[in-house]
């Protein structure tokens, strides 16, 4: 039999060395295969190794091409861009807030009370930053039985896994979701399965039809990166084919604080669910905590993952973060993104009109539907020579299928006129040739 590694390493040479750039197709396989004399089989093997290297990324209906990069799947938008404009991650922090911030904080600094915030803490916290948190995470149909902390909210996402989900085991995700899930996933030896989508999220047919999972995780509001809130017929529906199936859910409620939204899934199944919620988008991503609403029945469980893993919560951030949330900072933090969120939305309302744009009002990212000359890693590519970041939809795809024809755009990062100034730029190199604009 050939040695379908050999062709990869050969292509990924011609990757290294320019002579394949990025956004270059690759040949249908049958014709890859009569042009290097193997086998169709082989060629598909070829292909599904590159993909698998991160080199190559296959599209919907449209076929294979070379990436714009080689990130590797476990620091998936984990660092911030190099480029001038960074459309890529979302860490909102507002002009005024570093004052608000400030000014909470003094009273911390006092010896006596920083001498109680550097001691050490263990993953139940303390009274008072448990009745914070309880009142943060609570929705009026649904209070946690429990309350656990993390450093932040990708610690809580990971120590969940950990806490529910064994080694070799299945967890259940969005057929796109949240990149760092995946490298977590991968960390843990948990098996990821996708699950359809369609425009309401998880489709109950497809989650059913996963086979035995032993949890789920799932981002009911405000959705990364598709951005749409789960309405409340299609929760209840998820939450009957999860006691169906006995399976855990982990609900995602980082960007919950943006919008309304129906109950929790929480609020549906208590016995079953871990909410997971943070400050890096309400606060900012320096001096942040991740809180976890947990049932009973596995506090043990997700405490014990919290400290295995090094999870665990600083005990002078938790004080700031309780400073934050009882004194009313974080509350009239959140009001103020909220109102820079919308603005933001209608920049990319005036800038992207003409282009197959979704994205709800209130939220912080955008899924564009590029034009039909572009490829995703093609544009990713264009925008990256303006000095502008933005991400592909392979980095959401889970698992080694097809990626939609799609970037992500975080919009929380640059100043208002800057945004303004990209948004602009993007939209002009989506309206150009590909082979003019990448010259």
């Amino acid at each position: 039999m050939f040695d379908y590694l050999a062709v990869a390493d050969a292509l990924a040479a011609d990757i290294a060395a320019g002579r394949l750039r990025a956004g270059d197709r690759l040949p249908p396989q049958r014709r890859f295969a009569r042009q290097r004399g193997i086998a169709v089989s082989t060629a598909s093997r070829v292909y599904g190794e590159l993909i698998r290297r991160g080199l190559a990324v296959g599209e919907v209906g449209r076929g294979t091409f070379i990436r714009a990069g080689k990130p590797a799947v476990s620091t998936a938008l984990a660092e911030p861009a190099a480029a001038q404009v960074d459309l890529e991650l979302n860490f909102p922090v507002l002009p005024e807030q570093p004052a608000m911030l400030a000014e909470s904080l003094g009273g911390l600094l006092r010896p006596d009370a920083l001498a109680e915030a550097v001691r050490p803490i263990g993953a139940a916290g303390n009274p008072r930053a448990t009745e914070a948190a309880r009142d943060l995470l609570s929705a009026p149909e649904w209070t946690p039985e429990c309350v656990l902390f993390a450093g932040n909210g990708r610690q809580a996402i990971a120590a969940s896994i950990a806490g529910l989900v064994g080694t070799g085991e299945r967890l259940g995700v969005e057929a796109m979701t949240y990149p760092v899930v995946r490298g977590i996933a991968d960390r843990l030896g948990v098996q990821l399965v996708p699950v359809e989508l369609d425009e309401q999220g998880v489709c109950p047919a497809a989650l059913r039809a996963a086979g035995p999972l032993r949890a789920v995780y799932l981002q009911p509001t405000l959705h990364n990166p598709l951005g749409y809130t789960m309405p409340a017929e299609r929760r209840a529906e998820l939450v009957a084919v999860l006691r169906e199936t006995d399976s855990y859910l982990i609900e995602d409620a980082i960007y919950g604080f943006l919008r309304e939204s129906p109950v929790p899934l929480a609020a549906l199944a208590p016995e079953r669910t871990v909410r997971v919620d943070s400050l890096s988008k309400r606060v900012a991503p320096g001096l942040t905590v991740g809180f976890l609403g947990v049932p009973a029945s596995v506090e043990t469980r997700i405490a014990a993952a919290l400290r295995s893993g090094g999870w665990g919560v600083g005990g002078f951030a938790l004080h700031a973060a309780t400073r934050w949330l009882t004194d009313g900072t974080v509350a009239k933090l959140s009001a103020a993104k909220r109102a820079d969120a919308a603005a933001r939305q209608q920049l990319v309302a005036d800038r992207l009109g003409e282009f197959t744009v979704r994205a709800d009002p209130a939220g912080y990212h955008c899924w564009w539907e590029l034009p039909e000359q572009w490829r995703a890693e093609m544009f990713v590519a264009a925008a990256a020579r303006r000095g502008i970041a933005v991400t592909p939809a392979a980095a959401f795809t889970v698992g080694s299928g097809h990626a939609p024809n799609a970037v992500r755009l975080a919009l929380s990062a640059p100043p208002m006129d800057v945004l303004d100034h990209a948004l602009g730029l993007l939209a002009a190199i989506a309206r150009d040739d590909p082979d003019a604009a990448l010259l």
